[in-house]
């Protein structure tokens, strides 16, 4: 073979390599992200750029509450009064691929997939309230120390308000609960829609840590 093609193929090889591993660290263990939206303020600020942990999804377990996490945002969004079902408040997923090019196109190079990023508020078997503007959960109000001064949290025209966590799911909401599409409106996120969880913030510098 001829030297100059031979090493071509070589570092043809090298590429290859080093692409599927980089691939294969994104999906299974973390990735970079930036915000995008302002659904977590004051948490996290449009911009700002944060580490993820895909490791949870890996070994396919549930995240804590409390914890902020990135999740497949569901195919509908919204219900009219008839569709509202609070005996089975999970969101919908009925855009998948199906074939093997269009799941990996779209769960491995992530292409044309949209996720929403919001905290984690009640786990399964956990009864969800909400009313008089605050979250309760299992009959008592929910401490939400992270939220600012005078936040209001309601359900804005048709949603879930009173409701039981389903099994293998949990119930999210962004931070700024007025400018936030979350689980009020679409239901549950089933654990295999979710992506991963928020570690650290890594830019600015100046906001460089770990995210409560």
């Amino acid at each position: 073979m001829n030297p100059k093609i031979k090493e071509i193929l070589e570092w043809a090889y090298c590429i290859v390599i080093a692409v599927v591993l980089a691939l294969l660290f994104r999906y299974f263990i973390g990735t970079p992200t930036i915000v995008k939206q302002v659904s977590m303020y004051p948490t996290l600020e449009q911009d700002q750029r944060l580490w993820l942990s895909r490791w949870s999804r890996t070994t396919k377990k549930l995240p804590q509450r409390g914890q902020i996490i990135t999740f497949e945002a569901p195919s509908k969004k919204s219900f009219t009064t008839s569709e509202i079902d609070e005996d089975n408040p999970v969101a919908i997923y009925d855009n998948e691929p199906t074939n093997i090019f269009g799941k990996f196109t779209k769960y491995v190079l992530e292409i044309g997939k949209e996720s929403y990023i919001k905290r984690v508020i009640a786990l399964p078997g956990e009864h969800v309230e909400i009313k008089n503007g605050k979250v309760y959960i299992n009959g008592e109000e929910f401490d939400e120390p992270y939220l600012q001064e005078g936040v209001v949290t309601d359900v804005t025209g048709i949603g879930f308000s009173d409701f039981i966590v389903p099994e293998n799911t949990v119930f999210a909401m962004g931070d700024n609960r007025t400018h936030s599409t979350d689980c009020r409106t679409f239901g549950c996120i089933p654990l295999e829609k979710i992506e991963s969880t928020v570690v650290i913030r890594i830019w600015p510098l100046s906001a460089w840590g770990k995210v409560d």
